[in-house]
């Protein structure tokens, strides 16, 4: 097995020095693969593996003459090594060497993403914990609805990052190939032995069928599933910066000593983080659109792909990393206000209750439309409206009364009903 490279932290995985030493290890492997199989020296290989180097600058100053990346690559190597060189590339066409590299980087990034994700995972799972029972008013379209706990909704977080965490590592499964089969693909000068020795010291499969290049479906795979990733973390952000409105409050981002909101107004507290990460997943989407652009090349081949990864592969994952590294922080640090939860959940005098009262009358035998109105009445009576206590108009409500006791109608109004079932949720998610 060849030694892998340390794996640092993602910006350094997309460097063109990190890039040039996954070619020389792909290049290498291929070499001990030949020796294997007795193609060439085992000399030559030792000879090598002890000379072979690069210096990036060189490469780009013979790239500015052969106008070849791999050329280029390829004669600064040979520089180093000098006749053993010739058993380098034997057999090979640049893609050989461009796509399996590329591969070992994708899996890097990848690994250095998963470790990043597990700990966002215990930052929402932590959060979680400490706010299991904290309620809060859940909303739709953007109207209170009934109770929920920030616990709960934080599980639904947790839910979605473990099912991406999953996507990652199928992803990292699907993207650990190589190709090591010559121009367009039919090993005709090179045999598929040398390919399966090779990608196995990689610790890479060989592709299934390829053409002269890995098919760009499994790439575009790749970042879409950055993208998608990107997506929810932009859900977190979105609500985050819903629940930090100045009307609403029920969450903040961590504001640091020093820190300032507006040049023009001293008071402004922004979720400035949570925006960050907003726009940021959408220039993650805009890369997928670009990496699905990239699956149609010309017959067994062409280029147009090479300038766009270029750019999609680098920013995309680079990127990716800091949204969760930062999301990951901005969860660790947020504050969260249970005042103004219970608070807002209680405006108009429980309101958000109606639906435990028309069900109680229901079951009391009354029908579900008769129940309705008279809940709707008293609700509407009380909604947008400074004295609106919708609590003291059901209890005043003859209808109400003559069915309903007041310990039943109390009921009606207790919050905890509606978190009877958080334990089994929880226990899905093991939080």
């Amino acid at each position: 097995m060849i030694e892998r490279y340390t794996l640092p932290e993602m910006g350094n995985l997309w460097t063109e020095n990190y890039k040039l030493k996954t070619w020389l290890q792909v290049e290498i492997a291929v070499c001990e693969a030949q020796a294997e199989l007795g193609y060439i020296p085992k000399s030559a290989v030792e000879e090598i593996k002890a000379k072979a180097n690069f210096d990036p600058k060189r490469v780009l100053e013979i790239e500015a003459e052969v106008r070849h990346d791999m050329i280029a690559f390829l004669t600064n190597v040979n520089e180093y090594v000098g006749d053993a060189g010739r058993y380098i590339h034997l057999g090979l066409t640049s893609s050989d060497v461009l796509d399996t590299a590329l591969a070992l980087q994708l899996v890097a990034s990848l690994d250095v993403l998963l470790a990043r994700l597990e700990d966002l995972t215990q930052a929402i799972r932590y959060q979680a914990q400490q706010h299991r029972n904290t309620v809060m008013i859940g909303r739709s379209h953007g109207i209170h609805a009934e109770p929920i706990s920030f616990g709960f909704k934080l599980a639904g977080w947790l839910a979605e990052v473990l099912r991406n965490r999953d996507r990652l590592v199928r992803l990292r499964n699907d993207v650990a190939v190589g190709k090591i089969s010559g121009a367009v693909g039919t090993y005709a000068n090179i045999e598929p032995r040398v390919e399966a020795i090779a990608c196995s010291l990689l610790g890479l499969e060989p592709d299934t069928a390829s053409t002269q290049v890995i098919s760009r479906d499994r790439h575009a795979d790749y970042v879409q599933t950055l993208a998608l990733l990107g997506a929810s973390i932009e859900r977190f952000a979105v609500e985050i910066r819903n629940l930090q409105r100045t009307d609403v409050l029920e969450v903040e981002e961590f504001f640091s000593k020093g820190q300032k909101g507006s040049s023009a107004m001293p008071h402004k507290r922004n979720p400035i983080r949570s925006e960050r990460l907003t726009g940021m997943a959408r220039i993650l989407r805009g890369n997928a659109v670009a990496a699905l652009e990239n699956v149609a090349l010309w017959h067994e081949r062409d280029i147009s792909h090479s300038s766009v990864e270029r750019m999609i592969f680098p920013d995309s994952c680079t990127l990716i990393h800091f949204m969760v590294v930062e999301l990951t922080d901005l969860v660790k640090h947020l504050l969260v206000y249970p005042e103004n939860m219970q608070r807002n959940m209680n405006c108009y005098g429980g309101v958000v209750f109606s639906q435990r009262v028309m069900l109680a009358l229901v079951e009391k035998g009354m029908g579900r439309e008769d129940a309705y109105a008279i809940v709707q009445s008293c609700a509407h009576q009380a909604w947008n409206k400074p004295e609106g206590d919708f609590h003291d108009l059901i209890t005043k409500d003859a209808r109400v009364t003559q069915q309903l006791s007041t310990e039943e109608i109390e009921a009606c109004f207790d919050p905890q009903h509606h978190l009877r079932h958080l334990d089994e949720i929880y226990q899905r998610l093991s939080i």
